[in-house]
């Protein structure tokens, strides 16, 4: 078997198709969430804590006495404030959509209408609460 081949059978495998499709829409789904952080949620938690934008926030340490000519250092922790609001979104979000998916799975799975009963489990059913009547 070819290796060309080999690569084919392995690209279009279901699996394959399915993961590629997914990196591609959790691609854009994540434009989507980063626009939800930044121009949705975020604006209005400025406005409460009195224009307080999260991503300006930084932590500035001065240059170095041994090497005066370096830049400072600056740990951008708002950044990271952003970043871990915006995972909170979307763990929320696939949350209720798998929780969405599997309500639908499971009301598809479960048959609303019992099958026909026999006639002989009717029969023995009837015999039953006949008994339980006369009791």
């Amino acid at each position: 078997m070819s290796v060309l081949k080999e690569f084919r059978e392995f690209a279009l495998k279901g699996s394959v198709v399915d993961l590629a499709v997914g990196v591609i829409i959790g691609a854009a789904f994540n434009g989507i969430v980063q626009s939800l952080v930044n121009d949705v949620i975020m604006p209005p938690i400025g406005w409460i804590t009195g224009g307080l934008d999260f991503s300006d926030l930084v932590l500035r340490f001065p240059a170095s006495p041994l090497a005066p000519d370096a830049e400072p250092v600056t740990i951008r922790y708002g950044r990271f404030i952003t970043a871990l609001i915006s995972f909170l979104i979307v763990a929320w979000v696939i949350f209720w959509l798998i929780k969405i998916i599997n309500r639908i799975k499971r009301a598809q799975e479960s048959d609303p209408t019992p099958a026909e009963q026999p006639a002989d489990v009717k029969l023995l059913t009837e015999i039953r609460d006949l008994l339980k009547a006369q009791k």
